[in-house]
């Protein structure tokens, strides 16, 4: 690949680099016997969904990444490394659900953040459904917005650590209530509108093979 070939997929994991390291911390703390406190029990107490959400997530998001690459586009590497990312990115979606549904709210979230979460979780999961029924279709320019918009809302914890920033920055403190919602539900929506701009804008189409599931 050339640098300018590159420059996206670095970009798109440096973006989810700061969940992704906050993520191997909480797999750290899981694996040392941690001090029970009120930020970590609800995942002591039933560690599998978040366990499966963090590594689900960070393969999603580098191996995601490379997809974005047109020359990769054109080989069978895309056709096998949609075969692993489809059943991450669901597993990152269904225990998103499962954690919302499941796990006690912690103290800085609300009825409303919940309720994003589970509308954002179906999306996303709805969103790779739509893209690999559409792939076994052979609609592969179909396949190909589907599968960019549940990338967008996947990297979501990647643009709502720069949301909450300000916030963070000016007062201390971590935002709470219907702030902290908005901020959370920003970094998603910015993802989103950054995926339909990129989805919309002049490109040139590469041919990619049907997806094969055998």
């Amino acid at each position: 690949m050339t640098i300018r070939e590159w420059r996206l997929p670095a970009a798109l994991i440096l973006l989810g680099l700061i969940p992704m390291l906050a993520g191997a911390g909480r797999l750290t703390e899981l694996g040392s016997g941690p001090e029970i406190t009120p930020t970590n029990a609800r995942f002591v107490a039933d560690p599998l969904p978040v366990v499966l959400h963090i590594v689900g997530a960070v393969v999603y998001t580098i191996l995601g990444a490379f997809q974005f690459v047109p020359r990769l586009r054109r080989y069978p590497w895309h056709r096998r490394a949609g075969r692993v990312l489809v059943p991450c990115g669901l597993t990152v979606a269904f225990t998103g659900l499962w954690m919302a549904v499941a796990y006690d709210l912690p103290a800085h979230d609300n009825d409303v953040l919940a309720g994003m979460r589970l509308i954002f979780g179906s999306a996303m999961a709805g969103s790779i459904l739509l893209g690999l029924a559409a792939a076994l279709r052979r609609d592969i320019a179909l396949h190909r917005r589907w599968m960019v918009r549940g990338y967008a809302i996947g990297l979501g914890a990647g643009t709502q650590a720069f949301t909450h920033a300000p916030y963070l920055i000016a007062t201390g403190e971590q935002p709470d209530g219907n702030l902290r919602a908005g901020l959370v539900v920003a970094g998603w929506v910015i993802n989103l509108a950054v995926a339909e701009w990129y989805l919309r804008r002049p490109t040139r189409v590469v041919t990619a093979p049907a997806l094969k599931l055998s």
